[in-house]
């Protein structure tokens, strides 16, 4: 008998230890995860570099203006006169300044800077879809932890019960009215009772583990706030599908997402098609130039600055006539790049109608499970409420008794589940409406 009070003492033990714990509730967690979750900060810098790409493209609308500045000498002997030479040393310095001025490249650098601001764009719609896909997560495995606490405490019930049941039997068969044998069918009831306590607990402390590692926090001291889920009903399902399937099709990030990689796609092809159009650029540039030498006399470095300084203009225009069908190649690919964009945004409509077909559709199910496990509990529970009084007047068995009792605990935990499995389908189609 020693196991049972191990086992009872394991469970109080647990729910102190969880009253010194930090207990979170579900916004609380929602919020933690989108702060930190590393997927949502890698989502956060790309879109720090997607505006360096919007600076990057505004630049390549601007003029270029670049300087130089080259200093040389050179020593060696040179012969003045025959037969008569002298050591030289000659010094040259330049200077130069050159500003060029794109005019007209075909649109390419407008629509650089267009991709540029979708690119953005899209990466922000990706972050909000990260962000919804981690919140939905979140909301799932808090459910998950409320759903495995139940099982607990019906274990916890459960293995209470079959602890009194076999000292009641005990009781009987010191007095005379049952048989010997009774008490090894009680105490092997009581080993089951306590193995499926054991599980339940397991499965609880993981529920635990998986959000906490959703969170990416320790384990140890961590605990959720119970909260009150609604009951199944009529109430809280979805009448009509379209509304939800309508309502997602326009505003959830995914289809976003796909809208503006057709976007991009478009802009990838006037960028190609661009190279078909002549390009012009103008430019300026001045230089100046200073030279010494050792065996001449020469003006100051600045009046040779001054005397030596020229400026120039001129006008670039590049007629594209064969490109060895780069151009054409280019521009097919980029068709092909649309009709693959095309064909994403189709995709994406049907795995999100499907999606919200499928969750729509399971709820319906679930409601319906619910309401039939109810009533087979309401019975089941009658039953066994029957056998009890027939088992201590003495007309059925342990083992007739133990029947009745599973498919009772059976009831009970095909409730917990229904519910359950109603109570997030539903949040799954509020999450698809916006909710």
């Amino acid at each position: 008998m020693k196991n049972i009070f191990l086992i009872i003492g394991a469970v109080l033990s647990i729910t102190s230890a969880f009253g010194q714990e930090k207990f979170w509730d579900l916004q609380q967690c929602v919020d933690y995860a989108l702060e930190n979750n590393i997927s949502i900060l890698q989502a956060q810098n790309t879109i720090l570099s997607n505006d360096q790409d919007i600076i990057a493209s505004k630049g390549n609308m601007l003029p270029s203006l670049s300087s130089n500045l080259n200093q040389s000498m050179s020593i060696g002997t040179v012969e003045l006169y025959p037969g008569e030479f002298a050591d030289r040393r000659f010094n040259s310095s330049s200077l130069g300044l050159s500003l060029s001025q794109t005019v007209f490249n075909g649109f390419r650098n407008l629509n650089i800077l267009k991709q540029s601001k979708v690119a953005l764009e899209r990466s922000e719609n990706e972050l909000n879809k990260i962000k919804d896909d981690v919140s939905l997560n979140v909301a799932n495995y808090y459910l998950n932890i409320l759903f495995n606490k139940e099982n607990l405490a019906l274990a916890k019930s459960q293995y209470e019960f079959s602890y009194k049941q076999l000292k009641q039997v005990e009781n009987l068969v010191n007095a005379g009215v049952q048989p010997q044998a009774n008490i090894i069918d009680a105490e092997a009831t009581l080993s089951l009772d306590e193995q499926n306590l054991t599980t339940a607990q397991n499965n609880y402390r993981l529920a635990l583990l998986n959000l906490s590692q959703l969170l990416q926090i320790p384990l140890e001291g961590f605990n959720v706030v119970a909260i009150d889920v609604e009951v199944p009903s009529e109430s809280l399902l979805y009448t009509d599908i379209k509304p939800i399937i309508n309502y997602a099709l326009e505003n959830r990030n995914e289809i976003k997402v796909a809208n503006n990689n057709i976007d991009l796609a478009k802009f990838s092809t006037k960028i190609s098609k661009s190279a078909y159009l002549p390009s012009v650029s103008f430019g300026y540039g001045f230089n100046a130039s200073a030279n010494f030498s050792n065996l001449s006399s020469s003006n100051s470095f600045f009046q040779q600055i001054n005397d030596n300084k020229g400026h120039s203009l001129n006008m670039n225009i590049s007629v594209p006539i064969f490109s060895r069908n780069q151009i054409k190649t280019n521009v097919a690919k980029s068709k092909i790049q649309e009709n693959n964009s095309d064909l994403g945004l189709i995709q994406a409509q049907l795995n999100v109608e499907a999606t919200v077909q499928r969750a729509f559709t399971d709820a319906k199910g679930a409601l319906k499970s619910y309401q039939a496990a109810k009533k087979s509990l309401q019975s089941q529970e009658l039953a066994f409420e029957n056998s009890q009084q027939r088992y201590q007047l003495g007309t059925i068995n342990t083992i007739d008794l133990e029947q009745v009792r599973i498919r009772l605990l059976n009831a009970e935990s095909s409730l917990i589940n229904s519910k359950y499995d109603f109570i997030f389908k539903t949040k799954v189609l509020d999450f698809y409406m916006g909710r």
